[in-house]
């Protein structure tokens, strides 16, 4: 029997099968080679093991009893449902071994704080996380995505895990799908049916009713950037920003979180949502704050960042950020618009304020002109909005 010792991890290497016939001899020659090699953890790499029967898992279950930091590794999808349905993975880590993918030499259509999502073929396209250890995070997102699929929001479900270089990506079915953001770059014509069909799918998200705790709060999660940011605003401001905040009242309808027109896909006539890992619940002021900052904000101080993150001109943000208040509450009342738009900067501004301060923007030029800006703004905004809620 294959292992290795190395920083500490005593790793075994699992070949063919493991069954009643030699279930005994693989357990003598596992715990000979624990003897002989401390180790502060235990792997055991399943990547060549074929078959495990009942008498092999009473052996793993022996050496998981005697050992608490048992790990299992690059279990086949075979392998993996003899554990899954004899409910080993809820005893004992188990991961699955991933196909590997390369995506040099893709098209980047999209980019975000957790990844890149690369279009591999015509019909296919991958979102690679930038973390390495982002497992939980892709599990998360398939358990989102899958809630909003079964609630009726069109979306791409992921369908594959694979290993991309030293981490990982989830694989979606998308057949000719082009992003808003690309038909606005092939025909700014596209305008105003991308405003209209976003503002439908949009509409029809926040109709979404959930339970609470089936998705992150983000009223609480508001209420933690006003904090972060006690100690960069003088004290009534702070105040005020948490006050407004913590007033707008508890609500269970679904949110995306990152709406914009690099997540909204056109698939033969249907819109199909996708980045599914920022959906959550609340009252659609905190939507349309992101939604600001997405076409408006992040470009207000440097205009070529609209472009760079959406393909669009700052120009064109604007005007999709003005026609999608206009049609979302269905008006041409431009005061009306313009008080909710308040409503939305005043969280945008306090989020953007502590996304800067967090990712080093103290100490370079472009950080300290984006985090003035937002004092500025709050400055202004802060004394004369007196609810953040709207009808």
């Amino acid at each position: 029997m294959k292992f290795e010792s190395a920083n500490g991890t005593l790793t075994i290497y699992l070949t063919g099968r493991v069954d009643s016939s030699n279930a005994e001899t693989v357990e003598k020659e596992m715990q000979s080679i624990l003897a002989a090699n401390s180790a502060e953890k235990l792997v055991l790499d399943a990547e060549d093991l074929a078959y495990i029967s009942s008498a092999g898992l009473r052996v793993v279950l022996r050496l998981r009893k005697a050992n608490a930091t048992l790990k299992i590794v690059n279990a086949s999808s075979e392998v993996y449902d003899i554990f899954e349905m004899t409910g080993f993975t809820e005893m004992i880590p188990i991961e699955k071994a991933y196909r590997r993918l390369s995506v040099e030499g893709c098209e980047v259509i999209g980019q975000g704080a957790n990844g890149k999502v690369y279009r591999l073929d015509p019909d296919t396209i991958i979102k690679v996380y930038l973390n390495p250890d982002s497992l939980p995070d892709i599990h998360r997102e398939r358990e989102l995505a899958r809630k909003a699929f079964v609630m009726g929001i069109p979306t791409a479900i992921p369908y594959d895990v694979v290993k991309v270089g030293d981490g990982y990506g989830s694989v979606f079915e998308l057949l000719s799908a082009k992003s808003f953001a690309k038909l606005l770059i092939a025909d700014p014509a596209n305008l105003d049916m991308c405003v209209k069909l976003s503002v439908d799918l949009l509409k029809k998200i926040h109709a979404t009713e959930l339970k609470k705790g089936d998705m992150p709060d983000m009223k609480t999660v508001a209420l933690g950037w006003a904090d972060f940011l006690a100690d960069y605003l003088p004290a009534d401001q702070y105040e005020k920003l948490r006050s407004l905040i913590a007033a707008v009242p508890d609500d269970n309808h679904m949110l995306h979180g990152d709406y914009h027109i690099k997540n909204v896909m056109l698939q033969n006539g249907e819109t199909l949502l996708i980045d599914m890992d920022t959906l959550c619940l609340g009252h659609p002021v905190f939507e349309f704050a992101s939604i600001f900052l997405a076409y408006v904000g992040f470009g207000e101080v440097d205009h070529e960042s609209t472009r760079q993150f959406l393909g669009i001109p700052y120009e064109m943000g604007e005007e999709f950020w003005h026609k999608t208040l206009h049609l979302y509450f269905n008006t041409d009342d431009e005061a009306k618009c313009e008080a909710i738009a308040n409503k939305a900067r005043v969280i945008g501004y306090a989020r953007m304020m502590r996304r800067t301060i967090r990712r080093n923007g103290l100490n370079t030029p472009e950080g300290q002109a984006m985090i003035a800006n937002c004092r500025s703004q709050l400055a202004k905004l802060l004394p004369v909005v007196d609810t953040l809620c709207f009808d």
